[in-house]
């Protein structure tokens, strides 16, 4: 696998390598027609419509089925649209490329793709926001490592994915330990990599969300892997979505109906813990439910703040750390943030989780 420990400009090669052809694309999908793109840019301004025309559909991203399973226990109302199709997707790098394949309107992902899909050309915005106020990652080791500390991971292969929360949660640790870039050798992946990266022993070290690590450590800590718990969050949990997309009113105005119920599944989902953890870690995770309560344990209370003044500061801080890497190119992310949807899911829940 590449690793970009050497220099900004080693990463910005592999960046260029991997993402040129297809921001190429994009470049020639954005001189489509004048008219075209005035209507676009018409309906992006305009506040969404309250009601949702007949016909319309959205394809949204559900990662292991989980808002599916959500809005089921939750008995929440049918959704006033078509849901096309649910895609089991949800590592940023491959949401963007089914954003680009226009085979996905709406999706969940931390702070860091939207940055990514900026730096590659692409453009998209952020509907709304869930604030994550505990860690929900932890470091996991290979079996056999002596590492116990951040500050062990000097010299180390460590798994990194620039386009994925792992990756900035990463960034943040070496930055708290006062490791460089350079102290460390990042080893480019997509987490869903990481795992098996581990196993053969390919990186010292990955990201695992609270929910891997259990089933990791019950297969190899007998055979001396660990967990390193830091107190680095990834503060952001959001839903974003295409311009295209946000460009289409009876799309735009399905968008602003989603938001809602994705709030109120969050909140069931936190209220209801035991019979979540049967349902979704027990039934389909394969974790036992003594796993199941650990996980829950670490899980965070969702936040829908009316303002989004902390996300757009904290958007703004992640890009920064991108930039000093050399991963990503300077830049001013408040064009991220679309406005029109701001107060939809605060509103939608009660005060207890907006504050």
């Amino acid at each position: 696998m590449p690793s970009a420990s050497s220099s900004g400009v080693d990463r910005r090669l592999f960046l260029t390598s991997l993402l040129g052809a297809s921001a190429a694309v994009a470049g020639l999908g954005g001189c489509a027609g004048g008219t075209a793109a005035a209507e676009t840019a018409g309906a992006a301004t305009a506040p969404p419509a309250t009601t949702v025309p007949a016909g319309t559909s959205l394809k949204i991203a559900s990662y292991l089925n989980t808002q599916q399973l959500q809005f089921k226990l939750a008995k929440l109302p049918p959704l006033p649209f078509t849901v096309s199709s649910w895609l089991n997707i949800g590592a940023g790098p491959d949401v963007i490329n089914a954003f680009r394949a226009k085979s996905l309107d709406l999706a969940n992902n931390a702070g860091i793709p939207p940055i990514q899909a900026q730096f590659q050309g692409f453009a998209a915005k952020i509907v709304a926001i869930n604030l994550t106020r505990r860690p929900n990652y932890l470091f996991a080791t290979k079996p056999g490592s002596d590492i116990r500390t951040v500050a062990d991971f000097q010299g180390k292969k460590l798994a990194f994915s620039q386009g994925q929360a792992q990756g900035v949660v990463l960034l943040r640790a070496l930055k708290e330990a006062g490791l460089a870039y350079d102290d460390v050798r990042l080893v480019q992946l997509t987490s869903n990599q990481f795992l098996t990266a581990l196993q053969s022993g390919q990186v010292d070290v990955a990201p695992l969300a609270n929910t891997q690590a259990p089933s990791y450590l019950q297969q190899y800590a007998a055979k001396g892997a660990r967990t390193i718990a830091t107190d680095v969050v990834d503060l952001l949990s959001l839903l974003w979505a295409p311009q295209a997309v946000l460009g289409d009113r009876a799309k735009a105005a399905a968008v602003a109906a989603y938001i809602p119920q994705w709030a109120r599944g969050l909140v069931w989902q936190w209220e209801n813990p035991d019979t979540w953890n049967e349902e979704f870690y027990v039934k389909t995770q394969n974790l036992t439910l003594a796993q199941a309560r650990g996980v829950t344990r670490l899980a965070n209370k969702p936040l829908f703040p009316p303002s989004w003044d902390e996300a757009v500061a904290w958007e703004q801080e992640t890009a920064d750390l991108l930039a000093e890497g050399g991963f990503v190119k300077k830049t001013d992310v408040s064009s991220l943030f679309d406005h029109r949807f701001e107060s939809l899911a605060a509103r939608a829940v009660p005060a207890e989780y907006r504050k």
